[in-house]
């Protein structure tokens, strides 16, 4: 990685004029509550604005501006984070802003007071709101309240920005996304959903593998497979992990206990006991297939450690991505029209 960065710094010639970003002024003042949300025009310019974006931060070059000078972004989470909230916090930083933490101990959304009472105030001071919640309908409930923009962090539905991270790490390893195979094995659950989305509008095939009692909500799958059917992508739900993995051009695992789920989670490790990512589980992908998660993984459980810590792994190269898509979806949101 450092040599390829090092050769890279010795041929490129130094930009004299800002960078060309794709046009993102349709995204201006909406919300993000929903990778269903964004068209596929819209996903790939997003995709190809992160792509901008990421190589003018390796190089530390200027040439992007400050589009949001004068811009406050708030982070109210109800659930802790790093990877969310620190690509969050430093997106808005270098684009020029500044980022205001609210933690749930501070704020007592739906405890001390109602989340429309705290949208209609915090929309008098702030710009935009990035919330990661448990229920997703908080965030239809802070969305609905606000005249700002409020982008879904993560709640118990989807995870938007996680997939728009997951798209762009694998367009950096395949280029091409239509017609990509990624294999999702474990639960159906927001991470997946909003993956199955995004991607399908890109022409991709999404296989995911789950326990019998840990499928997709009918309600989302309904909305994925009629997404995937009008932009040609294919969604397909099993319960065998090697029928899922066969060919596929990526593997995904993530966590079998999140966040809540911490009392099941005896009975859950039972129930998914058949569905670690090990070596051979890999072997059935395809020989350039790669290793995605999203993180915090829990080695010996969902994913073994010699894949996860092996060469076919790129959960980091997801983890910095995060930064990269969320500066493009901000500069939609906020910047300059």
């Amino acid at each position: 990685m450092e040599a390829h960065l090092a050769m890279r710094l010795a041929v490129r010639q130094p930009a004299s004029a800002p960078v060309a970003i794709p046009y993102l002024g349709a995204l201006r003042d909406r919300d993000l509550l929903s990778a269903g949300d964004l068209s596929a025009g819209e996903l790939e310019a997003l995709l190809e604005a992160a792509a901008v974006l990421k190589d003018e931060w390796a190089f530390r070059h200027d040439h992007v501006g400050r589009p949001l000078a004068g811009k406050t972004v708030a982070l109210l989470f109800q659930k802790p984070s790093l990877r969310t909230r620190v690509s969050f916090e430093l997106a808005v930083e270098q684009l020029g802003g500044q980022s205001l933490y609210l933690a749930d101990a501070d704020v007592g959304i739906e405890r001390r007071e109602s989340a429309a009472d705290i949208a209609r105030t915090l929309e008098r001071w702030v710009d935009a709101l990035v919330a990661r919640t448990f229920r997703h309908g908080l965030v239809e409930d802070l969305a609905e309240a606000m005249s700002v923009p409020v982008v879904n962090a993560l709640t118990d539905r989807e995870h938007p920005c996680q997939a728009l991270a997951d798209l762009f790490t694998l367009r950096e390893r395949f280029g091409s996304l239509r017609g990509l195979v990624v294999a999702f094995v474990g639960e159906a659950n927001n991470v997946a959903m909003s993956l199955a989305l995004a991607g399908s509008r890109l022409g991709m095939q999404v296989r995911i593998a789950h326990p019998p009692a840990y499928g997709p909500d009918p309600e989302l799958m309904a909305l994925v497979r009629s997404s995937a059917m009008r932009h040609g992508g294919l969604v397909t739900t099993m319960q065998d992990p090697q029928a899922a993995v066969e060919g596929a051009q990526a593997v995904y695992a993530d966590t079998w206990v999140s966040m809540g789920d911490e009392a099941d989670a005896p009975i859950r490790r039972r129930a998914f006991a058949g569905y670690q990512v090990d070596t051979d589980l890999m072997a059935a992908a395809a020989p350039d297939a790669i290793f995605l998660h999203c993180l915090p993984a829990h080695r010996g459980e969902e994913v073994s450690a010699d894949v996860i810590d092996g060469p076919q792994s790129a959960v980091f190269d997801q983890a910095e991505n995060r930064l990269h898509v969320q500066k493009a979806l901000l500069m939609g949101l906020l910047g300059p029209r």
